[in-house]
């Protein structure tokens, strides 16, 4: 636990400094915790930094409406159950959970369970047992859950108030600064050929413009400015030019964004996604004063 009084411990992680604070408080106790935020600003690599800081094992589980609680924390082996009888803790076959032992359990998307594996979970967390139809089975619990979810996606289950009490919650947002977010793709993004500097800068501010619009249900993450980082590229070197240009960035814009932004319902009836981006480009360039003079 030392590891967690450095100045910071999860340099894997560019900015979130208010979320790495709240994180290494609640490490410190072992408290169990909830990351939440939108998808691609680094949860699943700030867990991970957790477990290599710490050097604890890291078990992942992916969450799904089709995992059951047998998946997470075993089930009978019938042939196991043949050998020794059905009510033998011998025909038990441990699950995942089990591996977590001492380690970090890490649960991806936890809010994707069902509700029955959330039940399932509380008596872990509380009990560090788990009760599978007539068996009660012991489970090591010296573990850390690190749990995360995405508050945008309606298409998942409610978590429980019972639930979340087991947690503390740490909320994650987007890069705060365009500075940031440049590092993170320069850090995170393949590099073939020159993308110059003032390029990227007009690149990334127009992810940051988008953020801002009242009209997106659905923001572009940091995984849309490392596409049109690596798509510019493709561009550029297919067109065999020397390094990337506005063009090599503008042709990708639909095929990098169009999917990864959600219009708002008032809006999505008026404007296609395509469309959209279109018009935000325009506008996002024509409030730029000082453009490049290769710029449209």
């Amino acid at each position: 636990m030392n590891k967690l009084l450095e100045k910071d411990p999860f340099t894997d992680i560019l900015g979130q400094e208010t979320a790495k604070a709240q994180l290494k408080s609640a490490l410190l106790m072992n408290r169990h915790i909830l990351i939440v935020g939108a998808p691609g600003i680094g949860k699943t690599t700030l867990a991970k930094n957790v477990a290599k800081a710490l050097k604890k094992n890291f078990v992942r589980i992916q969450g799904s409406p089709d995992l059951t609680a047998e998946d997470l924390l075993g089930d009978i082996d019938p042939i196991k159950a043949m050998k020794f009888g059905p009510l033998n803790k011998k025909s038990f076959s441990p699950g995942k959970i089990f591996k977590a032992d001492n380690g970090i359990l890490f649960f991806d998307e936890v809010n994707r369970c069902p509700e029955k594996l959330q039940n399932a979970l509380l008596q872990v967390l509380e009990e560090g047992r788990a009760t599978l139809g007539s068996y009660t089975v012991d489970i090591p619990a010296n573990f850390i859950f690190i749990g995360t979810m995405n508050p945008e996606d309606s298409s998942t289950e409610k978590l429980s108030d019972v639930f979340l009490d087991r947690f503390d919650i740490i909320y994650m947002s987007y890069p705060e600064t365009i500075k940031t977010e440049k590092e993170i793709v320069l850090m995170k993004g393949k590099k073939q050929i020159e993308f110059p500097d003032d390029l990227l800068s007009l690149t990334i501010s127009f992810i940051h413009w988008l953020r801002k619009s009242e009209k997106l249900e659905k923001k572009p993450s940091v995984r849309a400015s490392l596409g049109l980082y690596e798509r510019a590229q493709s561009n550029a070197m297919i067109d065999v030019k020397k390094k990337v240009d506005f063009d090599s960035i503008k042709d990708v814009m639909i095929s990098v964004l169009s999917h990864r932004i959600r219009l708002k319902p008032s809006i999505k009836y008026l404007q296609t996604p395509s469309e959209f981006i279109e018009e935000q480009l325009k506008r996002f360039l024509d409030s730029q004063k000082n453009l490049k003079s290769d710029l449209p």
